[in-house]
């Protein structure tokens, strides 16, 4: 079948691409690149991946594109949702004989739902999707198809077997060559990377055992199932030759440095490629192995600090202390590794005086750049059922993540913190983090380098104080 594999249009500045674990409107305009489509993409030979939020292609645009195609896969999430299912009821009466599902970890933990939502789905993928995608858009009969969910001629939802997970992952295809083909790649942006930039993984899911982290409580699961180092060097090698264009190389694993022997083997591959890279870390990564890593062109790593209370951490089974994290913090200063560090508000456990300590934690450590969420209660995790359990929830089970503009909102409140108090606490954080003289200075510096960097922190800046404007209204 003709394929189109959609990421639909929505706000402006939708971020829909990492994992389906924040997708909101952030401080800063920002891309991830939509790695779960293309992946599938890559196994469906003449199929397209179609990106409307970073190409900025409104609904008409997009109807008319999608018209073109037998089968319109949707990637999908909790914020999304609304307006994926009506954009596929919006397909689906233009064009009736369009099949249409729905892929990500929205209809993985809510297939019933989703499916009950709008007759527009024809079906949901529940686990990993992406040999479920080639085999629907081969013509196999759904009711053949593991791992997919439907609604039979009498109305009622059909489950069908589970699917297995992927073991290997050598045998997926590189995903570059459908970002090549099918993305404008100037149009993916990041803060805190280099651009242009391209992001793939090398293994799928996370033994971490966070009780928010999404990805690996629905569908990648909690076994790191990994890319052999040498099918990693060769797809870097392609991007070196096919995009020269690219600056760097992120890793979007949810951890990369969890096996470190393999990360090191790694690095020391893409050392004698050349090229600059970056990836996702716990703060627990030794100064030995981050040593191999910076001699071998890693720049920066984006590491989740979380809190800066230990209780909090324990709450979340991060697996993780403050002054592990503060010695892996001084390493990385050592070796002039750039660390982007995020943060949440709202975990269990939270009140002002924790909030307060997470702020004096950050300014202490001193990520070069920060990102400050919103705990977010994402159905499927275990932070969605304690909050469901304890009446974190104000509204029962309905949660809103975002507004309509796509700002992050805040879900949970506690009897001794509200949500606003949470909510608030966001720009509290981010203004006493980085008006600073110090932080100040720092990136005054940081824009000297160069004119291009001039420009985009100029951007970023102005769009930062319309952010903090708006948040505070």
């Amino acid at each position: 079948m003709k394929t189109l594999f959609l990421q639909a249009p929505s706000f402006d500045g939708f971020d829909g691409g990492a994992g389906s674990r924040y997708q909101a409107k952030r401080e800063i305009k920002s891309f991830w690149y939509p790695t779960w489509l293309a992946q599938p993409a890559a196994l469906v030979p003449d199929s397209r991946v179609l990106d409307a939020p970073a190409d900025e292609i409104g609904v008409e645009a997009s109807l008319a594109i999608a018209c073109e195609y037998e089968l319109v896969i949707i990637h999908t999430s909790t914020p999304s949702f609304p307006t994926d299912a009506k954009f596929a009821e919006l397909l689906k009466a233009r064009a009736p004989s369009i099949m249409i599902g729905m892929v990500g970890a929205k209809v993985a933990v809510e297939p019933d739902a989703a499916l009950l939502a709008t007759r527009a789905i024809d079906f949901v993928a529940r686990e990993e999707f992406d040999y479920t995608c080639k085999e629907v858009a081969e013509g196999k009969p759904l009711a053949e198809v593991d791992g997919i969910s439907f609604c039979g001629a009498d109305g009622r939802v059909v489950h069908n077997p589970p699917r297995a997970m992927i073991e290997d992952m050598d045998g997926l295809p590189f995903v570059a060559p459908v970002y090549k083909r099918d993305l404008k790649i100037e149009n993916y942006f990041i803060g805190y990377l280099k651009h242009p930039y391209v992001s793939i993984y090398t293994g799928r899911g996370c033994r971490s055992r966070c009780t928010f982290c999404l990805w690996p409580q629905t569908v990648g699961g909690h076994r790191y199932r990994v890319r052999s180092p040498q099918s990693v060097i060769e797809e870097v090698k392609w991007i070196k030759e096919n995009m020269p264009e690219v600056k760097e190389i992120m890793f979007d694993d949810d951890t990369f440095t969890d096996f470190r022997p393999r990360a090191e083997e790694i690095a020391r591959g893409l050392g004698a490629l050349g090229v600059t890279w970056s990836c996702n870390a716990k703060a627990n990564v030794p100064y030995s192995t981050l040593k191999i890593m910076k001699d071998n062109g890693l720049r920066l790593l984006l590491v989740g600090y979380e809190s800066g209370d230990d209780q909090i951490l324990l709450n979340i089974k991060k697996g993780l202390r403050t002054d592990i994290a503060r010695r892996f913090s001084e390493d990385c200063k050592k070796l002039g590794i750039v660390v982007h560090g995020t943060f949440i508000l709202g975990l269990p456990g939270e009140t002002q005086e924790t909030i307060e300590k997470t702020i004096r934690f950050a300014k202490e450590i001193n990520p070069h750049t920060i990102q400050v969420s919103l705990a977010a209660p994402y159905p499927g995790t275990t932070l969605y059922k304690q909050a469901v359990e304890n009446g974190w929830l104000q509204t029962s089970r309905v949660i809103n993540l975002v507004n309509e503009k796509g700002v992050q909102l805040a879900a949970i409140s506690y009897p001794h913190l509200s949500k606003e108090e949470i909510y608030h606490g966001v720009e509290v954080f981010y203004k006493r983090f980085y008006f600073r003289p110090s932080k100040i200075w720092e990136i005054v510096r940081e824009m000297l380098t160069s004119w291009e960097m001039m420009q985009r922190r100029l951007r970023e800046g102005v769009e930062f104080f319309r952010f903090l404007r708006a948040h505070e209204a």
